[in-house]
Order: C-alpha cells, then sequence, then structure tokens
C-alpha cells in the first residue's frame, strides 16, 4: 500500500475564499488545530472578483436602515424561498462582521464624518452596501489572510480535493492531490467544512474564476449530504460583452448604485417598461428621481436599474431578442451621461469605479468616462447548495459543514447583490464555530484507507487510457455549450431534457477520459479531475429545472412564464439515490414565525 502523506487535524476548511478563511479564522479561535486547502494560491480565490459591496445594515448613510428592513429585502429578493431563519441571521449579525473586518484593518470608503461609507445596490431599500471603491472582495481577503496567517492556520495551496472519507456516516476527512507535482495527499480531521464557491464553469460564459467546478456541490451529494433549490443559478445582468476575450467578465452593479443606466440601440432606458408589481410602490416613475435616490435623496425612489438581477437580466435578455441590443448582443450600459449633472464626472468615475475604468481601458480600449459599455448577462452566482443547519452549519452528513456559496438556504430563488459578502462573513464564521465545537465532542475517528485506494486508483485511470482515451477538454467544452444553450437565462422543459440526454452521453465519453504525459503541471489530468464533478451537478441543476414547474426568481421557464402560489411552499431537495442517480424531491419551505411575518409585512407598505 503507498505511504501517502496523512495531515492530521481537528477541522479541515475545503477553500480560502471569504467564507474558508473566516471559517478557519473562527475556528483556530475555538481551540481547534485548523487546517485550509486551496485549489488555488492563498489570495487569488474568487472572491478578491466581489467588487461592489457587503451588505450591512449599519445606517451609516440613511438611518432608517435597520436588520429588519435588511431582512424583509431578502426574503422579498428570494421570492421567499429563503430559509427565514438563515435571512434573520445574516441580517442582525452582518453588521457586527463588517466592523471586525474593519477592526482587522481593512480600509473601507468612509463618509465626511469618518463612518464606512455604504453605496445603493440592486434590491436593497437603502444604501447600504460597505464598500472599497469597486475593489471590495480584494480587500476582504488581503484583511482575513493578514489577519489569519497569524492564527495558526496551516495553508495546503494548489491542493485540489477528490472526495470527502466517511466513517459509519460520519464525515473524517477528505483525499486529494498537490497540483503542482500531482502527489497524493491524505487529510485526517474530526470535522470538515466547504467553503469551495459555485459552479460557473458548467456554463460557456461566466463571471467565476477557473476554479468554481461545482467541486463542494458535487463532493458532499456524493457522500451523502442533501443539496437544496439547485434550479437556481443566477445571472448577472452585466458581464462584458466585447471583444470576446473578456465576455463574461463581471462589471459590478456599483455602476448602477452610481448613477450608471441601461439603454438599448435606440437610446431607450427600457428598465422603465417594465417594473415588478411588488416593486412599484419603491420605484421612480421617472428618470429625474431615480438620479436623485443615486446621489442620497431620501425623497427619491430607486431607479429601474437597481430591480433585482434577476429582472434585470432578463429585461436585458428581451431586448437583445426583440433586435433592440447593442453591435455585439448586449445592451449599452451609460456612466458617462453623468457629466450633465456633475462638473467633475470623470474624476467622480474614477474615484468610485477605479477597477471598471481599468478594466475597460486595458481590455477593450473603451474609456467609461466617456463613452458606454456593452453589457450583457453572464452565469454568476448559485443559489442552490448543501441543505445546512442554520444556526451551526452542519449538513444533513454528521461533521461535514458548508458556508458560502456552496451552502444554501439564505438567498433562496434569487440573491440580493452585496449579501453574498456578508454572507461569508455570517456563516463562514458559524460554520467554523460549530465545527470546532463538533470537533471537541468527538472523537477522532480511524481513516478508512479502502477509500483512500479506490480514490486513487480510480483517478489515475486517465493516464492508463492515453492518447486513445476522450479529449477532456473537449468534454468541457461541449457541457458549457449544452448548459448555456438549453439550461440557460431561460428554460424550456424539451430543451431541458435534450440537455439531460447530452450529458448523459458526456458523463459515458467522460468516463473513457485519457490524458498523456507526466502528473506534474498536467491540465488535462486537471480538467479530467473536475469533469465528474461539474457533469453531476450540471444534471442536478437541470433536473430540478425541470420539476419546478414555474418562473420564480433566477428560474424563468418560457414554456410556464407564471409565479405558481402552490410552487411558492416547496423547496427542491436532492440526494444520491440508491443507484447513484440524483432523487429530486419536494419540501416544504420553512415556515416564517408570526414574528418575522410581521416584519415583512410592515416592509412591503
Amino acid at each position: 500500500m503507498p505511504d501517502y502523506p496523512v495531515h492530521q487535524y481537528d477541522v479541515l476548511v475545503v477553500g480560502a475564499g471569504g467564507a474558508g478563511l473566516r471559517a478557519a479564522i473562527e475556528s483556530s479561535a475555538n481551540g481547534a488545530k485548523t487546517g485550509v486547502v486551496t485549489k488555488s494560491l492563498l489570495g487569488k480565490a474568487h472572491t478578491v472578483m466581489a467588487e461592489g459591496g457587503m451588505a450591512a445594515s449599519m445606517g451609516n448613510v440613511d438611518d432608517r436602515d435597520n436588520w429588519r428592513v435588511h431582512f424583509a429585502d431578502t426574503m422579498r429578493g428570494g421570492q421567499y424561498l429563503n430559509n427565514c431563519r438563515m435571512a434573520e441571521l445574516h441580517a442582525k449579525e452582518a453588521p457586527a462582521r463588517v466592523k471586525e473586518l474593519e477592526a482587522w484593518g481593512a480600509m473601507f470608503d468612509r463618509t465626511k464624518d469618518g463612518r464606512i461609507l455604504q453605496r445603493n445596490f440592486g434590491g436593497h431599500r437603502y444604501p447600504r452596501l460597505a464598500h472599497v471603491g469597486d475593489r471590495t472582495g480584494l480587500e476582504m481577503i488581503r484583511t482575513l489572510q493578514d489577519h489569519g496567517i497569524h492564527q495558526g492556520i496551516e495553508f495546503h495551496m494548489e491542493t485540489t480535493v477528490l472526495t470527502l472519507l466517511l466513517d459509519s456516516g460520519r464525515c473524517v476527512g477528505a483525499f486529494g492531490y498537490d497540483r503542482e507535482r500531482g502527489r497524493f495527499r491524505v487529510f485526517h480531521a474530526k470535522s470538515v467544512v466547504l467553503a469551495t464557491g459555485g459552479i460557473g464553469r458548467a456554463f460557456q460564459v461566466t463571471s467565476n474564476s477557473w476554479e468554481y467546478t461545482a467541486d463542494g456541490h458535487s463532493l458532499a451529494y456524493k457522500a451523502g449530504a442533501a443539496l437544496l433549490d439547485m434550479e437556481f443559478v443566477q445571472f448577472h445582468p452585466t458581464g462584458m460583452v466585447w471583444p470576446p476575450s473578456v465576455k463574461g467578465i463581471l462589471v459590478t452593479e456599483g455602476v448602477r448604485g452610481e448613477g450608471g443606466v441601461l439603454r438599448n440601440k435606440e437610446g431607450r432606458r427600457f428598465m422603465f417598461d417594465d417594473i415588478p408589481a411588488n416593486y412599484k410602490n419603491q420605484t421612480a416613475d421617472s428618470e429625474e428621481e431615480g438620479w436623485r435616490y443615486t446621489q442620497g435623496d431620501k425623497t427619491a425612489r430607486r431607479p429601474p436599474e437597481l430591480l433585482t438581477r434577476d429582472h434585470v437580466a432578463r429585461c436585458i435578455n428581451r431586448e437583445v431578442k426583440a433586435g433592440r441590443g447593442s453591435p455585439h448582443g448586449g445592451v449599452f450600459l451609460d456612466i458617462a451621461w453623468i457629466k450633465e449633472k456633475l462638473p467633475n464626472s470623470v474624476e467622480h468615475i474614477k474615484k468610485k469605479l477605479p477597477s471598471m475604468y481599468h478594466q475597460f481601458k486595458q481590455l477593450a480600449d473603451i474609456d467609461i468616462t466617456q463613452v458606454p459599455m456593452e453589457v450583457g448577462p453572464t452565469t454568476h452566482y448559485m443559489m442552490g447548495g448543501v441543505q445546512v443547519d442554520p444556526e451551526s452549519q452542519m449538513s444533513s452528513v454528521p461533521g461535514l459543514f458548508a458556508a458560502g456559496e456552496c451552502g444554501a438556504g439564505l438567498h433562496g430563488a434569487n440573491r440580493l447583490g452585496g449579501n453574498s459578502l456578508s454572507d461569508l462573513l455570517v456563516f463562514g464564521k458559524r460554520a467554523g464555530e460549530f465545527a470546532a465545537k463538533f470537533a471537541k465532542a468527538n472523537q477522532k475517528a480511524s481513516l478508512p484507507m479502502d477509500q483512500v485506494e479506490a480514490a486513487a486508483k480510480k483517478a489515475l485511470e486517465p493516464f492508463e487510457r492515453g492518447a486513445a482515451g476522450e479529449n477532456p477538454f473537449a468534454i468541457q467544452h461541449e457541457l458549457q455549450e449544452t448548459m448555456q444553450s438549453l439550461v440557460g437565462i431561460v428554460r424550456r422543459e424539451d430543451e431541458m431534457n435534450e440537455a439531460l440526454s447530452k450529458i448523459a452521453a458526456l458523463k459515458t465519453r467522460a468516463a473513457k477520459a485519457g490524458i498523456t504525459g507526466n502528473r506534474e503541471y498536467n491540465t488535462g489530468w486537471h480538467t479530467s479531475m473536475d469533469l465528474d464533478n461539474l457533469l453531476t451537478i450540471s444534471e442536478i441543476v437541470a433536473k430540478a429545472a425541470v420539476e419546478r414547474k414555474e418562473s420564480r426568481g433566477a428560474q424563468f421557464r418560457d414554456d410556464y412564464p407564471e409565479k405558481s402560489e402552490e410552487w411558492g411552499k416547496f423547496n427542491l431537495r436532492v440526494t444520491k439515490a440508491a443507484g447513484g442517480s440524483p432523487n429530486v424531491e419536494k419540501v416544504p419551505v420553512v415556515p416564517i414565525p408570526p414574528e418575522l411575518k410581521e416584519i415583512i409585512e410592515e416592509q412591503s407598505k
């Protein structure tokens, strides 16, 4: 039997983005020996790409804001499929987590009297996003890392987890390999926290970085954990569409929060054409009122560009399909127009949106202070994930916890912009705290070497097939095309069934993937390892989307265009059936207790 290095921990955290780092810090603070495995280099987690800010009802810019308003906004944005207890905890605890980050050294933008500045964002009633220009995620990671490296945490960079290890149904560690040398590693732990992010690389056009191959979702599912809300994939309304090399790269909602407007090729602000009934009384009815809102006028209502992401994305999609789009298949996002209102508009834009200015100048040779940008929807975020206990973040598998984008419950059918970064902090902390408590309360179980050996054997099979095997890159490309065209922003049952047939065929081909070369630096091997996760979760997304026969939040069904009152009572839970295929079942939405119901009613006036 090969002698693999075995790393011993109380708590193992998989992922080093915002949720993973915050979980590791909390776990270590609770006295647990903590290890972190990250697929990329430390500091390169996809969290650094989050731009606009983190939502927390601190009331620094508008004192009418409080946790009750934030809670109601989150529930309405999620179309009431959210776990109400998670939404309550998030709204209540986010301000403390942001202030904690500030105490650890985060350099937030400031109000004139020195408090943390907050900006407007889609779906939020008041300016609520604490931010650092449009580089908030980068500052968050920098701060958490600077704080975390002093806590005695051990980091394993460029390491991919291939499987979770189980003993009598309890999660007792993980098995993986280091990507640089291709050598296997065993991680033995009393509890494991998954903080692996999303699934964007299953789609052709995405804002997500290369690591987002559904690893955590798939690892948890294969270990027996339940997944929830997997039909809800968020398409951010504004990604770059030109040139082709940058298609999908995110254009922050902060552009619209600072006064940017969406226009079609005729120059019309088409977002005024379609305002949902439940947002009508909070939305401006004139361009002038919308502008005043972005400039902090408390008597004004928000412009329709700041409606929820699902709605804005569908409106853009409608304009493009009707032939009213921009030359490269998007629409125009215009922040340059504010020169009509602000004499110092160029300096203002460069100060408020430095990354956006730089991004368009360098990648598209466009000066956003002078001309509009071309933007269109891009696969951005996964609302669905591992079903967790709202207090502890533990999954249905004892000892296995999940936080951040690979966890589910907070966002329901659609996430509000800015809620993700505060989600990472609030539930990352809780996952680390309770994982450490679980580790203290439970003895270390024995290491299941039979599982290690089986996983190692499977991982090396592509080398045995060599050049005669299927090309893993071609399989991933075909999967991305399939998901983009058949399970994308507008869905139909016949198309999704076609996608499921194609995914089944791709699974057969992926099982025969072959690669050449050595284990060191072998990108073909890495891709062949990712395929199983991507195909597993793509099948689950499509099956859940077929099952939900209505349009709600991020799911828009062309064949069921209306929201169904009956479907509003259920979430969809996915578990692995005895034969290994996904079992999709309806489960009742967590009931909203009277005191929280009262808050929702009070805030909807």
